[in-house]
């Protein structure tokens, strides 16, 4: 299974966010074991020296969800009221994934891609 890792998955990790970070490193997690193909919209925060070592991991876990032109002109043509995650979800449409995990699924109401929240992932994947 194809899974669109959101954002705010991969800071929870990175930022030890409370109460978020435990299912957000059992998601991680999962795709380092190949419970899933994993893939990132690449982003920033944190700092250079530190994104670098981070991306580093990440690009050995996930495979990396691409922004072009089409993408974003889709994204600008989305029903998505957020371009954010307009753009998350086109990205992921192009490379064909099965599912976005966020911990926001109701944002991607209008999504063309099925979403889930980490917890609900853990639970698809078996994996408490």
């Amino acid at each position: 299974m194809k899974v669109l890792v959101d954002t705010n998955i991969i800071l929870d990790v990175w930022m030890d966010r409370r109460p978020f970070v435990d299912e957000s490193m059992v998601i991680r997690g999962a795709a380092e074991q190949g419970r899933y193909e994993g893939y990132y919209l690449g982003n920033k925060v944190l700092g250079a020296q530190t994104i670098h070592k981070e991306l580093k991991k990440l690009l050995s876990i996930f495979g990396v969800s691409g922004v072009n032109r089409v993408v974003l002109e889709h994204a600008l043509s989305s029903k998505m009221p957020d371009f954010e995650h307009a753009v998350l979800d086109e990205s992921g449409f192009i490379i064909g994934v099965d599912l976005i995990v966020t911990r926001n699924p109701k944002d991607f109401r209008k999504s063309k891609i099925r979403s889930m929240s980490p917890e609900e992932l853990i639970g698809l994947l078996k994996l408490r």
